[in-house]
């Protein structure tokens, strides 16, 4: 998934930008003039322009030329950064990109709740005031007289505005799909939609995805965009699947299990480690079990986690199993990673779906991934987090497979969810198990 950005000044980019890293794109900006890199792993390109003081007419000319090597570099995506006060050459650069292409829908939504900048009514505040009674109204290259945004841009566009207000956007995505639809059918180019917080924007970009006969350009300082180009890329690996591993009993860990859980609606495979405790029959039987129970979710979970750790789960006495079957506390530790990571081998091995990428908590647990699978090393890339890596295995089982280690005891509550975003927006072609 590659989304390119057309900013009309380079600050803008870079905001845009940066609200695209956070999501977990692999984000540059390319300065005005400069050439689109070739052979990179960038999935999102912020380009400027400089157009925000020149013509209207040298605008269109800039954001159209930008289009161009936007498409060559085949962005799926084409977003128009626009500024956060309004001001610019708003009208003839989307026009211009609205012209280009019969069935492309202006979605504006200049909302940017962490810069303190609200639309409601379809009135621009910035931390509570309306926007032509701020400082910026004082620019003397691009004054703005008025608040209202759906005027504005009329004012600057050859195309029909309307608009959608918070009322119908708090309703939920289906009002808003609604609302969308009766716009565009009724000929609306540019449709302006209300929005305070970020969670209205997550909204309107999952309402928006649901429109896939036309499309939808988001035109926002950032916020939209980054929303919209993480609904359409996770859409994207629907085919794909993420195996979540995780053993390690902390309450840490339990809060950011069940983050991922309450937020993607995951069913996790619960492995039962006082089953893997054991050098007896009981290690293969629970192996087998949970296999079966993986292979029987996988195709209705797009992030399949199965963990050694369910709830109300209780530190097993190892000292006490290990005394009663004659053996060292170490071996029925390792027994259980052991287990918890052949149950996951087994799944890649026999799985029918594109494993796009692999996330494990713990270095015993990594440690065992890496034993049972076979894999010889794991070329590192990235850090998505402080202690938390990524790169790819390389040999074995999983030879290929993009993957995140991160520390049993590392991190917020949303780092595994973090983890498996990026996951999501890195997973390449990942490698199909036979």
């Amino acid at each position: 998934m590659k989304i390119g950005v057309i900013a009309d000044d380079l600050t803008g980019a870079n905001a845009t930008g940066v609200c695209l890293t956070k999501n977990a794109f692999r984000s540059a900006t390319v300065v005005f003039g400069g050439e689109i890199p070739k052979n990179s792993s960038i999935n999102a390109l912020c380009v400027d322009t400089d157009s925000r003081y020149v013509s209207p007419q040298l605008a269109a000319q800039r954001v159209l030329h930008v289009q161009k090597q936007l498409n060559m570099w085949k962005a799926d995506i084409i977003a128009k950064r626009i500024d956060s006060t309004v001001r610019g050459n708003l009208g003839s650069e989307i026009d211009a990109l609205l012209d280009s292409k019969a069935n492309r829908i202006a979605i504006v939504v200049v909302t940017y709740p962490d810069s303190g900048r609200v639309v409601t009514g379809g009135y621009l505040l910035v931390d509570g005031i309306p926007v032509e009674k701020t400082d910026v109204a004082k620019d003397p290259m691009n004054p703005i007289k008025e608040s209202h945004v759906p005027s504005i841009l009329q004012k600057q566009s050859h195309h029909t505005v309307t608009h959608i207000t918070l009322s119908c956007v708090l309703q939920g995505q289906l009002t808003i799909r609604e609302q969308l639809m009766q716009h565009i059918e009724e000929g609306s180019r540019i449709i302006v939609v209300d929005a305070i917080s970020n969670e209205d924007i997550d909204v309107i970009a999952k309402a928006m995805d649901t429109i896939q006969q036309f499309d939808l350009m988001p035109v926002d300082p950032g916020p939209l965009t980054a929303a919209y180009g993480f609904v359409k890329s996770a859409q994207s690996v629907k085919n794909y699947k993420i195996i979540v591993t995780v053993g390690s009993i902390t309450s840490l860990t339990d809060r950011q299990l069940q983050y991922v859980i309450e937020k993607r609606n995951v069913k996790p495979v619960y492995v039962n480690p006082r089953q893997l405790a054991s050098v007896s029959s009981s290690w293969d039987e629970e192996i087998a079990r949970a296999t079966a129970e993986a292979l029987k979710k996988l195709p209705s979970e797009d992030v399949l986690m199965i963990t050694t750790y369910s709830p109300g789960t209780e530190k097993l006495d190892l000292y006490t199993l290990a005394k009663e079957q004659h053996v060292q506390e170490e071996i029925l530790a390792k027994r259980i990673t052991e287990g918890l990571a052949s149950v996951t081998n087994q799944v890649v091995q026999l799985a029918n779906y594109c494993i796009s990428g692999s996330f494990s908590s713990g270095g015993d647990v990594t440690a065992a991934l890496c034993a049972i699978s076979g894999a010889e090393a794991i070329q590192l890339y990235d850090e998505v987090l402080p202690r938390a890596a990524f790169g790819r295995f390389i040999g074995g089982t999983f030879d290929g497979i993009p993957v995140v280690t991160k520390g049993g005891t590392v991190g917020d509550k949303d780092s595994i969810d973090e983890c498996i975003k990026y996951l999501m927006n890195n997973k390449e072609e990942g490698r199909v198990a036979i």
